[in-house]
């Protein structure tokens, strides 16, 4: 992979376009969604992305984030790392398929009526998997032309909202952001919560480093411009169905199609662009779940590669692809998909916050302890830049965790169910270890 495929698959492992922002909006109104929305990226995606940048490069090996945790902490600390991950992805990876049927019904909801539903979800499995197979090259390339595709119908939203809102006679957008078009802050930590959400994924590019050209050059280049892609892909059309005059208090999931509809009128535009926005939709599911599949079946590779994973996994296609990890975690997401999952941002952000908050420490351990490390990107600002660059996104993390103390799953409290999850991964490493003598 080169440098636009790279950005390509990071927008799909971060994003995927501006899908999942309803609830932002509905929670914090136009104005403070705006704001959040300009704002986390600068405490969370900003430094996230610094850190993958050093570190990628300093260390370009295969597995990424385990890689770097496992060299500045030891073998115990790199696979909990890995384990966090992998078990975030059970939860995680479940949704994208889900994004997929749901947007394909509504074009015709006979296409997902009864057993369709689940059959679309494993073709979807399936079809990444048969993808992924083909190579990171093939992903990333795919997932530029998928960007296209799925950003076209906003950008013309973008166009509509902007040209309506000039004779709008309330003020436009400044007078839409100040008053939330009668929609004050309902749920301002559940809309940091789905920021945070809308935010993840930094660090997942950096597990195919391997299969990258020029990493330590790379990485950087593509960290930063993915970043910026996505804030705008963010804000933009949310600032022009603002300024077009839509109230706030309209948004839910699935609004956009409504929001199309809108600004394009009652004819042909009107119908052709919702429709536009509903094929995005599938685009969405799709091009998250098969970016994050080239990401995730690194794990288990690497694993193995350390003797803490059967060595049957190791086994590659002629091209480099783990192809024995790529069909076993397919298997599992598959399964996966039969179980009612809702979208659990707060286990999410348990687990993949923990394995976060440890890549930032090794980002400051191996400063410490390899200072002669050769680091073609460095984090600005020496030692303090790279304890600093953790700070903000910590903090984040445990406010959002605060804020969903309260939320239950399955009768126990979400954050104690995803903790046991989470250090359950202690136990499974020494039965790994054991295995492997």
């Amino acid at each position: 992979m080169r440098l636009l495929p790279l950005v390509g698959a990071t927008f799909f492992m971060v994003a995927g376009g501006p899908y999942g922002l309803e609830d932002v909006i509905g929670k914090a109104g136009y104005g403070m969604a705006l704001v959040l929305l300009l704002g986390i990226p600068l405490v969370w995606s900003l430094p996230t992305s610094l850190m993958v940048g050093e570190l990628a490069s300093a260390i370009p090996a295969e597995g990424g984030f385990y890689a770097w945790v496992r060299r500045a902490l030891g073998p115990f600390w790199g696979f909990q790392e890995a384990w966090l991950s992998l078990a975030a992805s059970v939860f995680d990876m479940a949704i994208y398929p889900v994004i997929f049927a749901t947007y394909l019904g509504k074009l015709d909801p006979d296409l997902t009526a009864g057993w369709r539903g689940l059959a679309w979800k494993l073709a979807v499995v399936a079809g990444c998997a048969a993808w992924n197979l083909r190579g990171a090259k093939s992903v990333g390339t795919g997932s530029v032309w998928l960007g296209v595709a799925l950003m076209s119908p906003f950008a013309m939203i973008v166009g509509l909202g902007f040209f309506h809102g000039l004779g709008h006679s309330a003020g436009g957008l400044g007078a839409l952001l100040v008053h939330g078009s009668g929609l004050g802050v309902t749920d301002f930590a559940g809309a940091v919560s789905v920021c945070l959400w809308n935010y993840m994924g930094w660090d997942n590019a950096s597990t195919v480093a391997q299969e990258v050209d020029d990493p330590e050059r790379t990485y950087p280049r593509a960290m930063l411009m993915a970043a910026g892609l996505v804030a705008l892909t963010y804000a933009l059309p949310l600032a022009a169905v603002a300024i077009g005059g839509i109230p706030a208090e309209a948004f839910e999931t699935g609004a956009w199609v409504n929001a199309a509809r809108t600004l394009g009128g009652t004819g042909w535009l009107g119908a052709g662009l919702a429709l536009a926005v509903v094929a995005g939709g599938t685009i969405n599911g799709a091009g998250m779940f098969n970016a994050l599949m080239l990401s995730y079946t690194r794990l288990p590779f690497a694993l193995a590669e350390d003797g803490l994973a059967p060595k049957v996994l190791l086994k590659r296609t002629r091209t480099g692809v783990p192809w024995v990890a790529v069909l076993v975690c397919g298997v599992g997401w598959a399964l996966a998909l039969g179980m009612s999952f809702e979208r659990l941002i707060s286990i999410d952000l348990v687990l993949y916050g923990a394995s976060l908050v440890l890549e930032f420490v090794a980002l400051v351990v191996l400063r410490v302890r390899e200072p002669e490390l050769t680091r073609p990107f460095r984090v600005p600002g020496g030692m303090a830049g790279a304890v600093l660059a953790g700070i903000g996104p910590t903090a984040l993390i445990g406010y959002a965790l605060w804020a969903a103390r309260g939320e239950q799953v399955a009768g126990i409290p979400a954050l104690g169910f995803a903790a046991v999850v989470g250090v359950s991964g202690v136990g499974v490493y020494w039965l790994a270890r054991w295995l492997g003598r």
